[in-house]
């Protein structure tokens, strides 16, 4: 008996010293991780506070921010209540946040089945002046998504709007002697870009708007917009620059939005706008940088990689070496009437 003893002791005991070395083994494995990881982060940070090689059209650097935004754009416009047809009334449809609002009317849209059944929201939330109203959600649906209507008033409104558009909405035309851009605007992500957009459309004209600087991927990039490796990052940069200002109106700094990575096709501010450009790669070095409000459809990029061949001349921007079109090419925006959801 007392031999069987020792050895359920001798089994206890080494049973002990296992359990001890898994628990170094993995401290030591995680540690190490740990210090991988925080590396990296390291290194990702780093790149965000590169600076990039977009100027504006008066020549200034435009800084690089190193905020980023992520997951599902749902944003809207403080102070602004669009009309429309009632689909869910907000008496009876409360939420605590606008953007369960907007994912509500979000949720009747599945993008697959062509336009959305609610194409606007508008939340109350503002406890003084929503007052019983507070925390309201009216779903709606426009007669016209790309002119909206909206209730006028003199007071404070304390309502937030926003648009959504489903499959083949919120289509708009790029015209260009070269050819037709169609690009998908994003009001969920840029609502107060879309919503500019959208006062350009209405004017009926876009005196002044124009492309005035033109650089191709060079060997920088591949066809698709990725990165070859270790290729230089510019110049030249890979887009094609302008801007969206009419004459005899006047612009007024949109605030910057969603600054996603830029990818092939994005259309995004130069800052805080009228200077745009259209991304000809896939530019993650310049990280969260710019407010993108749209992206080219890409049957359509071969016509901005034409507009990147046109004829150019060597400049400097503030220590930014350009490329600027010898002839600037003037652009038109138009609004599209049918579906274009088999592009």
């Amino acid at each position: 008996m007392a031999r069987r003893r020792n050895e359920q002791e001798l089994t206890l005991s080494t049973c002990l010293i296992l359990v001890l070395v898994c628990l170094v083994s993995c401290g030591m494995v995680y540690a190490f991780v740990s210090s991988v990881l925080a590396i990296s982060d390291g290194n990702s940070s780093g790149s965000r506070t590169e600076s990039v090689a977009l100027v504006d059209q008066d020549g200034g650097v435009i800084a690089k921010s190193d905020q980023g935004y992520g997951g599902r754009c749902c944003r809207g416009i403080d102070h602004l209540e669009l009309w429309g047809s009632t689909v869910k009334w907000g008496s009876e449809f409360k939420f605590n946040t606008s953007e369960g609002c907007c994912n509500a009317c979000k949720s009747m849209c599945t993008g697959n089945d062509g336009p959305c059944l609610c194409d606007t929201w508008v939340f109350c939330g503002n406890r003084e002046t929503c007052g019983s109203k507070f925390g309201e959600c009216w779903l709606k649906k426009q007669k016209d998504s790309l002119a909206p209507e909206r209730q006028e008033a003199k007071e404070i409104v304390g309502w937030t709007s926003g648009i959504i558009y489903g499959k083949g909405e919120g289509i708009i035309r790029l015209e260009t002697e070269y050819g037709t851009l169609h690009i998908k605007l994003f009001p969920d992500c840029a609502p107060h870009s879309v919503a500019y957009i959208l006062h350009l459309l209405a004017l009926g004209h876009c005196a002044g708007c124009h492309f005035y600087r033109a650089e191709s991927r060079g060997e920088s990039w591949d066809s698709t917009g990725n990165h070859m490796e270790n290729a230089a990052f510019g110049p030249p940069y890979g887009l094609v620059q302008g801007v969206l200002e009419a004459q005899g109106t006047t612009f007024k700094e949109i605030p910057i939005e969603d600054c996603p990575i830029l990818k092939r096709g994005s259309v995004a501010w130069v800052g805080s706008g009228p200077a745009f450009f259209i991304s000809l790669a896939n530019h993650v070095e310049w990280g969260n940088a710019h407010t993108v409000f749209g992206s080219v459809f890409p049957e359509d990029m071969h016509i901005v990689e034409r507009i990147a061949t046109l004829p150019t001349t060597s400049d400097v921007w503030n220590n930014v070496h350009v490329t600027v079109l010898e002839k600037p090419v003037p652009l038109f925006l138009r609004r599209i009437d049918k579906s274009h959801g088999e592009f």
